[in-house]
């Protein structure tokens, strides 16, 4: 499931109310860190639930179109358009 942009992995008996508390909690704790949650797992033991938070990868895909190298939202429409009419070779 995804709240807010954010994958969420729970196992039964978590309230979605619940869910929907720890994922704002956990978004304002990352975002006064400076870094953006990209996934929350939650699980209950005994009595708790047990938070793990992962960070979005900063990672971007880099594709080269005819000696360029950029990511793909900033190519222009020319880019796009051969970067739609490739086909996989394998």
């Amino acid at each position: 499931m995804i709240i807010e942009g954010v994958k969420v992995v729970t196992e039964a008996g978590i309230t979605e109310e619940e869910i929907r508390s720890i994922i704002e909690e956990e978004i304002q704790l990352w975002n006064r860190k400076g870094k953006e949650l990209g996934e929350v797992q939650l699980k209950i033991e005994g009595e708790e639930i047990v938070v793990k938070a992962v960070e979005r990868s900063p990672i971007k895909r880099v594709r080269r179109i005819t000696g360029y190298l950029s990511t793909e939202d900033r190519f222009n429409s020319a880019k796009q358009a051969e970067l739609s009419d490739r086909r996989s070779h394998i």
